[in-house]
């Protein structure tokens, strides 16, 4: 599959098989998020992969617990691969899936955000052509602001002054693989050399 068609394929998967990912296609998905751009080419993001079943559970409920509803901006996700949004039933942010990876960062760095959300990406492109499952879950920063979020992180070794930005679900997809959406139109715009007075 060449990456414009890998591109179109990927879906966010949050119903997932209880197999585990193999250690050696998870190393290959953390070295592609560790390629990815990063500002000034400072290389601040962490990745930590957590692959026991109770302690990602654990951390999933943390996820939901955060959740604040009031600042959705629809309720309305997927029927196939329902989120939290669309089934406030769901009790784990992670949706059952076998390993999450954790991507912290630099708190006061004013590119953080960016440079992990690119981490995420590259590590589910990477995923996708691994045949593996995957979805890009935010809330990270929220799920570790409690004495127990801050014990876990130093217990892994993340920095003082690191905060978790997101984190990426991994797993093979449980059931049909969804369906692609059609896209929205009028998301773009170009802007021509000559195209203003």
């Amino acid at each position: 599959m060449d990456l414009f068609e890998l591109i179109r394929y990927r879906r966010s998967i949050r119903k997932y098989e209880g197999r585990q990912v193999a250690r050696e296609d998870l190393e290959h998905i953390i070295e592609a998020g560790l390629y990815a751009p990063n500002a000034g080419g400072g290389q601040r993001s962490m990745i930590v992969a957590l692959r026991d079943p109770r302690l990602v559970e654990a951390v999933g409920r943390m996820n939901v617990g955060k959740l604040d509803r009031s600042r959705l901006s629809s309720n309305y996700v997927s029927a196939e691969q329902p989120s939290i949004i669309d089934d406030p039933t769901l009790k784990s942010g992670f949706y059952g899936a076998p390993t999450v990876c954790a991507i912290f960062a630099q708190a006061n760095f004013l590119y953080s955000i960016p440079d992990a959300f690119c981490c995420a990406e590259n590590m589910v492109l990477a995923a996708t052509e691994l045949g593996i499952g995957s979805c890009i879950v935010a809330r990270g920063e929220e799920t570790f602001n409690s004495d127990y979020g801050r014990q876990l992180m130093q217990e892994w070794g993340v920095p003082a002054g690191y905060v978790a930005r997101c984190f990426v679900l991994l797993g093979y997809c449980k059931g049909d693989y969804p369906a692609p959406k059609p896209r929205r139109p009028g998301r773009y715009t170009v802007v021509e050399a000559n195209s203003h007075s």
